[in-house]
């Protein structure tokens, strides 16, 4: 009678299925461990602690200070600065990882970090600093070192990509309500103690209306002229009580009636006029033609 060798090839291939599974994720395994044993941390900080940092990568020196759970930028307090922004570099600074670290290396100037090309310094609450320097490029890397430890790693160059920074990135704009015909209901200029008025429910007005709603509708507050102006240098835009234009918008939106206040100044010799918003510091330049919209004049 012959034996059935199906089942017995099934089981052999089964178990050699297994063999392979089993050896595949122990190497897997010993690849995980080995991955992260071979990482080495340049810095290796709680974000939490930190209450300051300080920066000169690429648009020059830029430095910021917590105060509560407030981030300030140390050189004007009242700038708008959206706190989502130091937040992330704090988090970048805190976990800078190397390639590799360099075992018995040459002195530092070898290495351009006695005259470092960028640093981040991060001050943490208990008054600890830690300052990383970045030396001379190796093209994709560069040489860094922390403090005065001696010890030189090479670190990915998109590791500063975080650090190349202007203030513009930082500030929180003013938002500014989307206007149109379809919603504006009035609005209202004075100017030199002189009202006007053009009301949407005004038919004989439908002209004006159509052209302050497109005026409005073109406002875009995007070119900042002053972040933190201060009341003395409103004067200076021609923002100041006795010489700005306010511009009262009354719209609608989702069916709710909203007011918007704009103050309107002086022009800046460009083709613009300076412009900010009722309650805000920021001083922003827009089009003479646009405010010329705004103003229904010619």
């Amino acid at each position: 009678m012959k034996k059935k060798k199906g089942p017995l090839i099934l089981t052999g291939v089964l178990v050699i299925l297994l063999i392979v599974y089993f050896g595949l994720s122990s190497w897997n395994k010993k690849q995980d461990k080995k991955e992260e044993k071979e990482t080495v941390k340049v810095t290796d900080l709680d974000e939490s602690t930190i209450t300051a940092i300080k920066y000169q990568v690429a648009a020059g020196e830029m430095s910021f200070e917590k105060e509560g759970d407030t981030w300030y930028y140390s050189e004007d307090k009242d700038f708008p600065l959206k706190q989502s922004k130091p937040e992330a570099i704090v988090k970048a600074a805190a976990q800078i990882t190397a390639d590799r670290k360099l075992e018995d290396g040459d002195s530092l100037d070898a290495y351009g970090l006695d005259d470092p090309n960028y640093s981040i310094e991060i001050t943490e609450e208990d008054g600890t600093v830690t300052t990383v320097s970045f030396g001379d490029s190796t093209g994709t890397d560069y040489y860094v070192t922390v403090g005065d430890t001696g010890t030189v790693y090479t670190v990915a160059s998109s590791v500063l990509d975080d650090f190349k920074t202007e203030l513009s990135d930082f500030a929180q704009l003013d938002e500014y309500p989307s206007i149109g015909s379809g919603n504006l209901k009035k609005e209202v200029i004075t100017e030199n103690g002189t009202t006007t008025t053009y009301d949407s429910e005004n038919e004989d007005q439908e002209e004006e209306i159509a052209a302050v709603a497109g005026g409005l509708g073109a406002v875009s507050l995007t070119t900042v002229a002053d972040y933190s102006v201060e009341d003395a240098d409103l004067a200076g835009y021609g923002l100041d009580e006795a010489s700005r234009i306010t511009v009262e918008a009354t719209y609608t939106k989702n069916e709710d009636e909203k007011t918007m206040k704009m103050y309107i100044g002086s022009e800046d010799g460009n083709g613009n006029r300076y412009v900010m918003l009722d309650g805000s510091k920021i001083v922003y330049q827009i089009s003479d033609e646009v405010c010329k919209n705004v103003l229904n004049q010619e």
